[in-house]
């Protein structure tokens, strides 16, 4: 909170209103003066202390107060937990600009508050976010069906052309380049794309990030339960592999949190895993070793992760395994 010259940082807005403060990521002290006009505002780290922080603001123009009169300043302050729904409701109220960004919504904003409203809306249908969760998966999966189902398809071709493709780097196999040429023919006259494959992996990503900030900063979702032994979907699994899941009598703390393996880190690695055993090899066999290891990576990868992320991610490998599963049969069946 300092410039380079050790002072406070200034800022002065080009336009009226404006609001400043200090926050974490669930709760929120934050000075609101008049939107109506030009304020300049500040943030100091206090002389002398490393841990106490002030914020402020002042009339650009200044007041003018003629003897015998009264000048009025009005003002608010906001102290408390940063809910959705109450800083939406100050922001249109008061005419407060950007006022819900003091939740990091992160770079996926145009996504993330509005799965926010929509888990929302599906907890008031089914009383428990992690139902939530699956059933805002599955409408995901609806929406992305045709995209996802034309890339499946190209899969589950590629899957058919295996042996021809073997064949071709039988023949082939000393010569890169033709084996390459004879490859795109093959391709070409199947009408399929090899590079299919990664779009639902794309398609996820932005999805993946929006839900992740819904999980992680929204104070709604702090410790809301699920089933079991999932008691704060925006908390790590709780168990570990390491002291067979709470049978053993001793703590794992002591265990980086990547190798606090829980039971749902543990189903999305083994979904993962069987999800790619659907789709066709790679023809690279150093990239195809690569992908063998990817469901082992990201099982610990997200064993630091929301439990609620961890059962998105397992739910959504499961419903595409069955959408893959049925397009492999009916391609299989055609050829």
């Amino acid at each position: 909170l300092k410039d380079a010259g050790g002072n406070g940082i200034s800022v002065t807005p080009t336009k009226a209103g404006g609001w400043i403060g200090i926050t974490d990521k669930y709760w929120l002290a934050a000075l609101l003066p008049s939107q109506t006009e030009k304020f300049s505002f500040s943030f100091k780290l206090l002389p002398g202390r490393s841990d106490r922080y002030q914020v402020d603001y002042i009339d650009q123009t200044g007041m003018t107060l003629p003897a015998g009169c009264v000048v009025a300043v009005k003002g608010r302050l906001f102290a408390g937990a940063k809910k959705v729904a109450l800083l939406d409701q100050y922001k249109d109220e008061y005419g407060i600009p950007n006022f819900d960004l003091a939740i990091d919504f992160g770079w996926f904003y145009f996504l993330t508050k509005p799965f926010f409203y929509a888990l929302s809306w599906l907890y008031q249908l089914f009383g428990n976010f992690g139902v939530a969760t699956l059933a805002f998966t599955v409408v995901v999966k609806l929406a992305f069906f045709p995209l996802a189902n034309k890339s499946y398809h190209s899969m589950a071709k590629m899957r058919v052309l295996a042996p021809k493709l073997q064949s071709l780097r039988e023949t082939y196999g000393d010569d890169r380049m033709r084996l390459n040429q004879e490859m795109m023919a093959l391709y070409k006259a199947e009408k399929v794309n090899p590079a299919a494959g990664c779009l639902p992996v794309l398609l996820q990503i932005p999805v993946f990030f929006a839900l992740y900030k819904v999980l992680f900063v929204t104070i709604e979702m702090r410790h809301a339960p699920f089933f079991g032994w999932i008691a704060d979907l925006s908390a790590p699994d709780p168990t570990s592999v390491f002291n067979l899941f709470g049978i053993l009598p001793y703590s794992v703390d002591f265990l980086p949190p990547f190798l606090q393996l829980g039971i749902w880190p543990i189903l999305m690695g083994v979904s993962m895993f069987l999800q790619m055993r659907l789709n066709p090899a790679p023809p690279d066999p150093v990239q195809a070793k690569i992908f063998q290891f990817m469901p082992l990576f990201f099982t610990f990868l997200l064993a630091t992760f929301p439990a609620g992320l961890v059962i998105y991610w397992t739910w959504n490998n499961l419903l595409s395994m069955a959408q893959q599963w049925f397009i492999l049969k009916r391609v299989t069946k055609e050829s």
